[in-house]
């Protein structure tokens, strides 16, 4: 039998093991239209109380514990992108041991409806949102999203080519043509979905049609799958470790992470960071412990520096929002120190925050 045989059947084994502790159940209260998931960890409560905390506030704009219903807000359109929101329905994928990763389906409505698939992929050592781009060499990062372009080139390429060697082309196959020549196809690992499977990650890449060009789309949403074999050598010392099993857990970036701490050395909060973009852009969540309110942040992360603007309130007549406060703060370690700033008084409190 082959080494790498014997490695994947080992991480089988080791996979039911640990994935039996997880119990995912369905948030309430339920509905036809309200079917999230809960996750249940007995061997870790931090990290089930991490994963569940990142579920509801990224997702429901619900802060865990604040009393009413989770629900309202994705199902009012009072969220921060006015759109109702509905989940039909999630589903627990099979992982190597050291990953959860699933899978929700819903649809969301504003103009128009639009259906979704979310995937979220969380280590099971910290209950971390785990990033596609913690999971590469830095070095390997730009390779990476070569192979993902690569392969969406492929299939809109090889589509392209039987749409073209019609000998007649109806009007919809024309613009069928139009659409994919003109089809975005430079994503990369920032931003991009994905999941992970028992030996391999699959990207998702979105479609080339827009709502209105949705019914002639006939490729739809990009799957990519690589083996875990394929990308062997881009991996980073924590994915190697996080996929092989081992419990030793390598530094990552802040992006979609949980940090706790104080104001003033006296005011305890929590802080969900969302991704870090492209242009080191970013924005947050943060809520006093004790009265769960949600509160924005938008600033830049460079160089281990956050340089964060805490909004107050939006100016009709100026039409721009009008700060509450300043945050500098820098990266040491597992902990953000720094300052909140007053923006009316400019009166200055420490902050110091840690990873949970």
């Amino acid at each position: 039998m082959k080494r790498s045989t014997v490695f994947f059947l080992l991480l089988s084994c080791l996979s039911f093991s640990q994935q039996k502790n997880v119990k995912i159940s369905d948030l309430q209260p339920k509905s036809e239209n309200t079917v999230f998931p809960l996750v249940s960890y007995a061997k870790n409560s931090l990290v089930e109380n991490k994963i569940n905390t990142f579920l509801q506030v990224s997702e429901l704009e619900y802060i865990p514990d604040s009393g009413g219903n989770p629900f309202k807000k994705a199902s009012t359109a009072t969220n921060s992108y006015t759109n109702y929101v509905y989940f039909y329905s999630w589903k627990k994928l099979e992982t190597p041991q050291n990953i959860l990763s699933i899978n929700i389906e819903g649809e969301a409505s504003g103009a128009y409806p639009e259906g979704f698939s979310e995937w979220m992929n969380f280590d099971l050592r910290t209950g971390n949102y785990i990033n596609a781009e913690d999971l590469f060499q830095v070095s390997s990062v730009k390779t990476v999203n070569g192979l993902i372009q690569k392969r969406i080139k492929k299939r809109v390429d090889d589509f392209l080519a039987e749409l073209k060697s019609e000998k007649n082309p109806s009007e919809e196959v024309q613009e069928q043509i139009g659409m994919y020549e003109d089809c975005f196809m430079d994503y990369t690992l920032n931003g991009i979905k994905y999941f992970f499977g028992k030996d391999k990650i699959t990207f998702v890449a979105g479609r080339c049609s827009n709502h209105a060009m949705r019914a002639l789309d006939d490729l739809g949403s990009h799957e990519l799958e690589f083996t875990y074999k394929e990308l062997e050598k881009y991996w980073s010392p924590y994915a190697r470790n996080l996929i092989s099993g081992s419990e030793k857990v390598d530094g990552t970036s802040p992006a979609n992470k949980l940090f706790k701490g104080k104001i003033d050395g006296k005011y305890p909060i929590t802080v969900l960071f969302n991704e870090i973009n492209e242009d080191d852009s970013f924005s947050a969540t943060y809520w006093y412990d004790k009265n769960k309110q949600p509160i924005n942040w938008r600033g830049e992360f460079v160089h281990n520096h956050f340089s964060i603007t805490e909004d107050d309130y939006h100016n009709e007549e100026l039409k721009q929002w009008i700060p509450r406060a300043l945050v500098e703060a820098d990266l040491k370690g597992n902990k953000i120190i720094g300052t909140w700033q007053d923006y009316k008084t400019k009166k200055h409190l420490n902050l110091e925050l840690e990873e949970l």
